[in-house]
């Protein structure tokens, strides 16, 4: 698609996947525009012209690897080299988790709000390691608290409460997948840093990267998990890993492969650590050079929607507009007591129909949303692609499942 074309038309008319439903699932996977599509086409048939593996192909592998980087460096607020670049979030998470210079008796305190994904991943490093696991219950937390500052010191003081000696690594979500709250990233970081024991901080980023600025936080944990394919609307396959300068002193690789080593060549010498000093150690092997381009045109895309700031600022408006009608629906319960302050409204509707039923009707009137299984709620994402006409449909449309 000509680049002039482009910019005579907003985000979400490069949309297929919006011109024939109402889609609120950004927080599972956003739709790919039309241009990162033809960006990843492109770049496919570039590698085909240069010949997949051939000497002419690498520097321009290199390329899209070093500027990808460096976007995404740039919006973590970390150097290029502390970035890796992964799959999806939960490789981005794992990979560096089990690389951590773990003794047998120490602590791992997770949320009662993390995706199973990484709770699964830390229950069998506990199982593995030795390790004992301690919840740390915020879902409930914050209710009834309007003031966001005293939210937060709410929350800090909890944290700091539960944190014991032998308290090794916080594991805590960015954006809470399914209660849709802000969890100050950046004053954890700090209280976690000057704490006796330092604990590492583990943050999944699936429900923040591509929906609110995230440098500060990024910059303040150890390890900062991300995919591409949800609010950045980039490709499936393709996400990464912001860790910290002292996650890459203190610990070592975890699935390796030729991109973890320094130097194939001299793999067979006796080199104590044959693996790369910056974030690489924690990539593995060959991996789908095309998707970068769709990736890097995708956050183009967003940015040309506004600055971070604007973005949220108008998702919010959004989501507060569907937060205010769901209140309004007899028989209707949205889970936060106060307008969110993301995209993502989870609610519950007290019908005789489970929640994935529920979604299987409103499905049938082209409204997409989704059941949680933890806790078993609705939830309905609003993304800066998302319209009011939009959520009046959906309004609609849940209002009749009780009529």
């Amino acid at each position: 698609m000509e680049k002039s074309l482009i910019d005579q038309r907003n985000l979400r008319d490069l949309m297929p996947a919006l011109k024939n439903k109402k889609y609120f699932n950004y927080g599972g996977q956003g739709p790919l525009p039309e241009p990162s599509l033809d960006a990843i086409q492109h770049s496919w048939q570039k590698i085909q012209q240069l010949g997949p593996f051939t000497n002419n192909v690498w520097p321009y592998a290199s390329h899209e690897i070093f500027s990808t980087k460096k976007m995404l460096g740039s919006l973590c607020g970390v150097n290029s080299k502390q970035i890796a670049l992964t799959e999806n979030v939960t490789s981005g998470c794992i990979l560096p988790l089990w690389g951590l210079p773990f003794a047998p008796g120490d602590r791992l305190l997770i949320s009662d709000c993390e995706h199973p994904g990484i709770v699964a991943a830390c229950k069998e490093l506990a199982t593995r390691k030795d390790l004992e696991i301690d919840i740390l219950s915020i879902q409930n937390l914050r209710k009834g608290v309007n003031d966001l500052e005293t939210k937060n010191n709410i929350l800090l003081q909890l944290l700091n409460k539960s944190l014991t000696p032998k308290t090794k690594l916080v594991v805590l979500s960015h954006i809470l997948w399914n209660v849709g709250t802000i969890m100050p990233i950046k004053e954890i970081g700090d209280l976690l840093h000057n704490h006796v024991n330092s604990p590492f901080l583990l943050v999944d980023g699936a429900q923040s990267f591509g929906q609110i600025p995230i440098q500060d936080a990024a910059s303040h944990a150890d390890i900062y998990g991300f995919t591409g394919h949800k609010w950045a609307c980039g490709p499936e396959g393709l996400g990464g890993v912001a860790i910290s300068e002292r996650v890459l002193a203190e610990s070592n690789p975890t699935l390796i492969g030729w991109r973890s080593i320094k130097n194939e060549g001299s793999i067979y010498d006796t080199i104590p650590h044959p693996f790369h000093d910056d974030a690489r150690r924690f990539e593995i092997a060959t991996s789908c050079i095309p998707l970068l381009a769709g990736l890097r045109c995708s956050l183009n895309l967003l940015r040309n929607e506004g600055s971070e700031f604007q973005r949220h600022s108008k998702i919010t408006n959004l989501s507060q507009k569907l937060w205010h009608n769901l209140k309004n629906i007899n028989h209707v319960t949205p889970i936060l007591e106060e307008e969110p302050e993301t995209g993502l409204v989870s609610f519950l509707v007290h019908s005789s129909q489970p929640p994935s039923k529920i979604v299987e009707i409103l499905g049938k009137k082209h409204l997409w949303i989704r059941a949680l299984e933890d806790p078993i709620w609705l939830r309905a994402c609003i993304h800066i692609t998302s319209t009011e006409t939009e959520i009046e449909d959906l309004t609609e449309g849940i209002r009749q499942l009780n009529a």
